[in-house]
């Protein structure tokens, strides 16, 4: 993902947590927020200490950063979205965490349809 697509300032994470939706699966929960005029989406990860060391968490970001990428066209793109990981994201391999992903983004409805 390029800088501008990511969600940095806490001031960002505030807006998203506040003002927008969320929906949650056992693994992940994602807070989303439309964004006016704003041409491409943007995504900020927060995966807590609890999950693990530092490689484990670095690697589930990099999941779930790889799984956004693949995914990116299904995305709507005037939207910030929050991903917030959860305890059972740290066992998971890859193939699982996008299949993961994608399931709790359909059941926010932020996919395009197919």
């Amino acid at each position: 993902m390029k800088k501008r697509q990511r969600v940095k300032k806490n001031d960002d994470f505030q807006k998203v947590f506040k003002k927008g939706k969320s929906f949650a699966n056992r693994q992940f929960v994602v807070y989303f927020l439309e964004k006016e005029g704003q041409t491409e989406f943007r995504v900020g990860l927060s995966v807590s200490k609890k999950l693990g060391n530092a490689v484990t968490r670095n690697q589930i970001k990099r999941y779930i950063r790889q799984s956004i990428h693949e995914i990116k066209d299904e995305l709507k793109s005037n939207m910030d979205y929050v991903i917030i990981a959860r305890q059972p994201a740290a066992t998971m391999d890859f193939h699982e965490v996008k299949q993961s992903l994608r399931h709790v983004l359909r059941i926010a409805k932020v996919l395009k349809k197919t």
